[in-house]
């Protein structure tokens, strides 16, 4: 403690045994204030003989707490290595350095290392060198203050600093000889000296001036005048206020490390001066601002990533998007950068800016994850916005392609204004591959959305397709005509090249390549030729069915599609004939597929084959040599447009002929039932006879009313069974039906007729319950009993040989 109570802050920092103590150092520098001084601070060090008065002279010129010599206990050695402290009282801040004397006898030997190493590290970190000498020595070849200049002045060889270093020449227990005097003899004695050290090469021809600013003193002696002496001391303080003002005592800044790498900078030139080794300070200057800026650098990193702004940004990242994250980024990230100019600010400025631009980029490295979130985010939300604006584009009826760019360029806008609001300026991010992958991911949703566009395109047009041709397909197949396939490519192509042109209009939209456009063109082309296919291939597994109800159609209805009576008229053959043609003409039409124009010779093959005459015929027909049925394939017709095979044909038509025999035979029935019932009349001559033989009864009835009488009431009762009943309807089926038909349903209807006569007599008012009457037994019940056990006798034996029809009897 000074005696007016303020703190003095001393400590050793090189020990006797030559060691530096780092920790004591940077422990004094932070209890001082050293640290945040930057280049606002000068370092005053002393370096005398021993016993010279260098402690006492520090402690009353800057009121620091050096030890002290005692004379009454000896002339002893006090200070040992290096000490520092703070001046009271003085601006700017200023670290005073007491170093051990020279010329000791306690160190001995090892005196002149120690000295020319605590000399050389005086002339390092010191922007001033107080050097005491003993007035009485001025002049002298032989004095003791030689030795010590010479000591100086060859240590400087090793030291390469740029600047001057002001030398302080205080001259101690001042005589009467005037300090003019004094202080022309010293430098004159100080000139020898510099020309005798040996110096570089570099260094031949160089002059004292140019490393050093020498400044002279004098004092009077501290134990003969204490007075005058502190008085002068008062003088000689005020030299070192405001010392590093241009014109003071350490007006030459350059080189001067900041002080909050004076410690570092002290070791290290303690370290390398203990090695022996040559002290270049410009380079020393680099080692201390990059040391000192990396720590620096560490520690405004370290901040930034405790920094509140800056995890609550990193949070709300993660939750969603955030707006300004840029803005709020750069500012975070300019506060520590500024902070980090502001301490680095006297440090080398080459290096600062590279531990600068290192800092920014760990910074922004580190916040890269969090910015690749946010572009995340955007990315997702651009992308969210491109599909629903793309998708109420196309449901307002919109074109595909048109609306699909209009959509992608919006998108890319609101892209790029959101990669600036989330960009750091500090950093130089491409947003290269984020607009590709942002654009690569509405490319693959438009090129989905496309097809799925397009398949249901597709399908609409396949059911356009579907509903122009399946129903019209089939109805023509059905009619079996001779140019049902002439008509049905007609159809096809007609309703083909309708839908494929409008179809080609709709794709105009989607702005489709040549070559998919008419691949698609060609995929709805082929449809339709399906279509057509698989309808007549359904057709065609139903063929005899449809062939037989071809044939019953014909046979059973006349040209006027009115149902026919098998009047003797009726030719049966010829309709038989004229019936089987149809259906073979309808199994001709589905045999195989027809949509190209090439003629083929189905409908002969089936008709030499089975229809004119079997074997015989075709054996007799140029066209063909053999059986054209005994094959699997059509000529002229390619396997895969064949629907019914040769084969198939042949067996198909057996079977539909056993399965047609019986209603070819119930035509015949009935043909002669109702030639029977036109001859029911007998012939003249049997009139004639019964009129001659019967001329007796005739006359006997005449004479007896009686047997008129009855003979009348059975005339109404058989005209009231007449009008009752159609007569020749149940006798038109043979003679012997009829009969049953009609004596099963007499009695009831005699037995109706006097009930109605008696209730007619009686006049009753109530009305009787009739009795019910049993349905006729039509003749054609018993026709379809007796056809139903025909079919299955047929189906039992369908290759049963048959003779109804005697134009055919060699297709059995």
């Amino acid at each position: 403690m000074a005696a007016d109570g303020s703190e003095r802050h001393t400590a050793q920092v090189v020990g006797a045994e030559g060691e530096m103590d780092g920790p004591a150092l940077e422990r004094f520098a932070a209890a001082a204030g050293l640290v945040q001084r930057g280049l606002s601070y000068a370092v005053v060090s002393i370096f005398g003989p021993q016993g010279s008065g260098k402690s006492t002279l520090l402690n009353h010129l800057f009121g620091t707490s050096f030890t002290e010599m005692d004379a009454l206990k000896g002339r002893n050695q006090t200070t040992k290595g290096i000490w520092v402290a703070e001046a009271v009282g003085i601006e700017p801040f200023t670290l005073v350095m007491d170093l051990e004397g020279t010329d000791g006898r306690e160190r001995g030997e090892d005196d002149t290392a120690f000295e020319k190493q605590s000399a050389l590290f005086a002339l390092a970190v010191s922007d001033i060198v107080m050097i005491n000498l003993w007035c009485h020595d001025i002049g002298r070849e032989h004095a003791a203050n030689r030795p010590l200049l010479k000591t100086i002045f060859e240590v400087l060889m090793r030291l390469f600093s740029p600047r001057k270093t002001t030398l302080l020449l205080v001259i101690r227990d001042k005589t009467k000889t005037p300090v003019e005097y004094l202080a022309q003899a010293l430098k004159e004695d100080i000139h020898k000296i510099w020309d005798s050290v040996p110096k570089p090469e570099v260094f031949k021809k160089a002059v004292l001036s140019e490393f050093f600013n020498v400044e002279v003193t004098a004092l009077s002696s501290y134990e003969e005048n204490e007075e005058l002496f502190k008085e002068q001391v008062g003088k000689l303080r005020h030299k070192f206020i405001h010392s590093i003002d241009p014109g003071g005592l350490a007006a030459d800044r350059r080189g001067v490390i900041p002080a909050s790498g004076f410690c570092i900078s002290a070791m290290h030139i303690w370290k390398v001066i203990r090695e022996n080794k040559d002290l270049n300070l410009p380079a020393h200057k680099i080692m201390v601002a990059t040391v000192r800026c990396e720590d620096i650098a560490d520690e405004k990193l370290r901040c930034f990533m405790l920094d509140e702004g800056w995890l609550e940004l990193e949070a709300a990242v993660t939750s969603g998007p955030v707006r300004s994250f840029g803005m709020k980024l750069s500012d975070i990230i300019d506060f520590y950068l500024l902070d980090y100019d502001m301490e680095t600010m006297y440090f080398d400025e080459g290096v600062r800016t590279v531990k600068r631009q290192q800092l920014q980029s760990e910074i922004v490295n580190h916040t890269h994850p969090a910015f690749e979130t946010v572009i995340e985010h955007l990315h997702c939300t651009v992308l969210s916005k491109f599909k629903n604006d793309l998708e109420q584009l196309l449901r307002s009826g919109e074109r595909f392609a048109a609306s699909a760019r209009h959509c992608a360029q919006s998108s890319s806008v609101e892209f790029e204004a959101g990669w600036r609001d989330a960009v750091v300026k500090h950093a130089d991010w491409d947003a290269t591959n984020s607009r590709n992958k942002l654009q690569q991911s509405m490319e693959v949703h438009t090129a989905c959305l496309r097809i799925a566009k397009l398949d249901e395109l597709k399908a609409t047009y396949k059911k356009k397709l579907l509903d122009a041709l399946s129903g019209p397909v089939q109805s023509i197949l059905e009619t079996g005509e001779r140019d049902s396939w002439a008509s049905i490519r007609r159809l096809y192509r007609r309703e083909t090249e309708h839908i494929i042109l409008t179809f080609s209009d709709s794709l105009s939209e989607y702005e489709l390549d040549q070559t998919t456009s008419v691949e698609m063109v060609l995929e709805l082309r082929e449809h339709a030729k399906c279509t057509v296919v698989k309808k007549a291939r359904e057709e065609a597994g139903n063929i005899l069915i449809r062939m037989k109800g071809r044939f019953s159609t014909v046979l059973s209805h006349d040209k006027d599609l009115m149902p026919r009576t098998w009047t003797a008229n009726e030719d049966i053959h010829a309709i038989t004939r004229e019936a089987r043609l149809a259906a073979l003409r309808l199994m001709s039409v589905m045999a195989a597929v027809r949509l190209d124009d090439k003629p083929d010779k189905i409908d002969r093959a089936l008709m030499v084959s089975l229809l004119d005459g079997g074997p015989l015929c075709w054996k007799r027909s140029i066209e063909f040599t053999s059986d054209p049925l005994a094959s699997t394939t059509w000529q002229e017709v390619s396997p895969q447009d064949t629907l019914i095979t040769p084969v198939q044909c042949k067996s198909i038509w057996r079977q539909f002929k056993a399965e047609t025999e019986y209603p070819v035979a119930q035509a015949i029935l009935m043909q002669e039932a109702h030639r029977r019932s036109n001859n029911s009349l007998p012939p003249a001559w049997t009139i004639l006879v019964l009129a001659i033989l019967g001329f007796n009864e005739f006359m006997f009835l005449l004479r007896n009313p009686v047997y008129i009488l009855g003979l009348f009431l059975a005339f109404v009762l058989s005209y009231a069974v007449w009008l009752q009943y159609d007569i020749r309807a149940y006798f038109r089926h043979g003679t012997v039906s009829g009969l049953i038909t009609v004596s099963s349903s007499l009695l009831p209807t005699i037995m109706d007729i006097v009930t109605a006569i008696i209730n007619m007599s009686h006049r009753k008012k109530h009305s009787l319950h009739r009795s019910r009457r049993a349905p006729p037994y039509h003749a054609q019940s018993l026709s379809n009993q007796s056809q139903q056990h025909a079919e299955v006798h047929y189906h039992a034996s369908p290759d049963s040989p048959s003779s109804v029809d005697s134009s055919s009897g060699g297709d059995s």
